[in-house]
């Protein structure tokens, strides 16, 4: 098996154990096993086929890049990491889609990131993983980032099904006044642009900075704004 391969199958395993360990094994689970008992079988799964994919990853050899990634495409690379780390920073606070969070729905306020998409955490993994194709065009990375799109972004929307099933009127209620795709509800005139805070923002922009500039230390090149400061 190729090195690529290796690395598609452990993350699909990682991918595929999450689907159904979130949906349809987690009533019969949580049944047997308890919530804790769940929980801690959801994370040794999670860790162990995580892990799978990160050691296949850096087995693999790197094959030629698809295309070069010059710096009109890292400027633009540099710019969607700080949305998304704004996106995942917003996410943390007054976030109805957190556990034990769910029954807040029906009231809460779709502004900051949650005018942009009910889902910034999800997107902003989403932008990571495309970010991380656009300059690193290699077989395992496209392989591994693009696992971490469809776990996002599939995995949104299939929260949004469990999550209307549990409380039908709060979650569509919250469905109501936001939106999947980003920016499509402030289009739409349902909510506003505006209201991030400073936990969005500062601690946004303190995420970005220091998730980029460990890029040099880790991986041995710089990635942001470190690229042209350095």
């Amino acid at each position: 098996m190729s090195g690529s391969m290796m690395v598609l199958a452990a993350a699909s395993a990682f991918v595929l154990s999450h689907f159904l360990l979130s949906h349809p094994l987690r009533r019969p689970l949580v049944q047997a096993l308890g919530e804790k008992g769940f929980l801690g079988l959801y994370s040794v799964v999670a860790l162990l086929s995580f892990g799978a994919a990160i050691w296949a990853f850096r087995r693999a050899p790197a094959t030629p890049p698809l295309w070069q990634a010059g710096d009109g495409l890292w400027a633009f690379v540099t710019v969607a990491m700080l949305a998304a780390s704004i996106l995942l920073l917003g996410s943390f606070v007054r976030n109805p889609a957190l556990p034990g969070a769910a029954a807040s729905a029906a009231q809460a306020e779709a502004r900051g990131v949650y005018g942009v998409t009910r889902h910034p955490m999800m997107w902003a993994f989403a932008i990571w993983g495309a970010c991380h194709i656009l300059v690193y065009p290699v077989e395992k990375n496209i392989v591994l980032a693009g696992a971490i799109i469809v776990l996002a972004l599939v995995g949104a929307a299939l929260q949004d099904r469990k999550k209307a099933a549990q409380d039908p009127q709060g979650w569509m209620a919250w469905e109501r006044r936001t939106s999947y795709w980003p920016f499509a509800a402030i289009a739409q005139g349902r909510a506003t642009f505006g209201g991030f805070g400073g936990h969005a923002i500062g601690g946004g922009i303190v995420v970005w900075l220091l998730a980029t500039w460990a890029h040099i230390p880790l991986g041995g090149w710089a990635a942001g704004i470190w690229r042209w400061l350095l």
